[in-house]
């Protein structure tokens, strides 16, 4: 049986989001998928702890999908066995007023993760590029437009720039980088609604902001298919996970992120002949105590 999924997922050529599915799972069952993330876990542990040891390098990984499609369940999931020293989860919401005093990739700037760490965006600088491309009003809050006339696609074009740039700098820097877009379809995402209306231990999940925004479904869908295909690079690839079954997105993104830390070619430090003989001589002592 094939389990390892990374590389089905992987942008490459043209993206059609009506040609990618929703439902995918292979040939595994829920419970054998559940079995996989578990042992996966193990194997994140360890990567995430070579990472910290190593020291030289970072892992950015994005996350983005529409309401309900489990970014918020998936990152409990997948990164719940690593130590939280060296993990960061950043969750971005609206832009606040001194947020938008700025460029709109300054906050994103100052929560990426240091060497030795890995990184989550829940959400990221691609807001700027999909609910702003589909409420282009939001903009004018920058304060550097002075109409949604000014939005034309010459303006979308120097958004997908500054990300790539954006991106390709971080990549040069020792920032390897992961986007994930869980491609959740309109009947589940449906079903996920109603379940936190029906559910009273999930109705402070819902909002009523959530169904103006699902009215809007197909032009997000056009919004996510050109943002991927203006920005999926070899320096930061894109990954469309099929996120109707969520047990199925975990274990994809989990062999995603495990495959990215084995190319990056981590280390645990050296130590010398000197540390080694003060080692040698450390250990005598505490033999001895």
């Amino acid at each position: 049986m094939d389990t390892n999924f990374s590389d089905d997922f992987l942008i490459k050529g043209k993206f059609s989001i009506k040609k990618t599915s929703t439902e995918y799972k292979g040939k595994l069952t829920k419970e054998e998928g559940e079995q996989l993330l578990s042992a996966e876990k193990e194997k994140l542990r360890e990567l995430q702890e070579k990472l910290y040891a190593d020291g030289s390098k970072s892992l950015l990984v994005v996350l983005q999908a529409m309401d309900a499609a489990g970014k918020d369940s998936l990152i409990e999931h997948v990164f719940g066995g690593v130590n939280p020293q060296g993990c960061s989860v950043t969750s971005f919401k609206a832009p606040s007023s001194k947020e938008y005093s700025h460029d709109f990739i300054w906050r994103h700037y100052l929560a990426l993760p240091q060497k030795g760490m890995i990184g989550i965006f829940n959400r990221s600088h691609y807001e700027s590029v999909l609910v702003c491309k589909v409420h282009p009003e939001y903009n004018l809050s920058e304060k550097t437009w002075s109409s949604v006339k000014d939005f034309d696609d010459k303006f979308w074009e120097n958004r997908y720039e500054s990300i790539r740039n954006f991106e390709k700098h971080l990549s040069q820097n020792g920032t390897t980088i992961v986007k994930i877009f869980l491609n959740v379809s309109k009947d589940e995402q449906k079903k996920r609604l109603l379940d936190r209306i029906e559910e009273q231990e999930k109705n402070w999940k819902f909002s009523a902001g959530d169904l103006p925004e699902r009215a809007l479904f197909p032009q997000y869908m056009e919004a996510y298919e050109e943002a991927i295909n203006e920005t999926s690079k070899d320096y930061a690839p894109w990954y469309v996970l099929p996120a109707d079954n969520k047990w199925f997105a975990r274990v994809a993104a989990i062999q995603i992120i495990i495959d990215t830390l084995e190319k990056m070619d981590l280390r645990y430090p050296q130590i010398g002949e000197k540390e080694k003989a003060e080692l040698d001589e450390a250990k005598k002592i505490l033999e001895n105590e």
